[in-house]
């Protein structure tokens, strides 16, 4: 999926997720966050979406610092 197709917000939801989990997998927990805030601010139906700005208080906070905490945190929202 690219920026300029149309789509739903919950379907870019879950591509931003999907792209995010990729670093996750690979143990990038910091690339995880960039890349799941960079691509959620591309869609006007995902961009003031509360995981911003929650997630971004729990990892300053060190509290999205294992994989285990970033991949709760990235698929626990709808």
């Amino acid at each position: 999926m690219t920026t300029t197709e149309v789509t739903t917000a919950k379907e870019h939801l879950s591509w931003c997720k999907d792209r995010a989990m990729e670093y996750v997998d690979r143990g990038q927990l910091d690339q995880a966050w960039i890349s799941f805030v960079s691509d959620m601010r591309k869609h006007e139906g995902t961009r003031d979406h509360a995981a911003i700005n929650l997630g971004a208080t729990m990892f300053m906070s060190n509290m999205l610092s294992t994989r285990h905490e970033m991949e709760k945190f990235i698929k626990g929202f709808n």
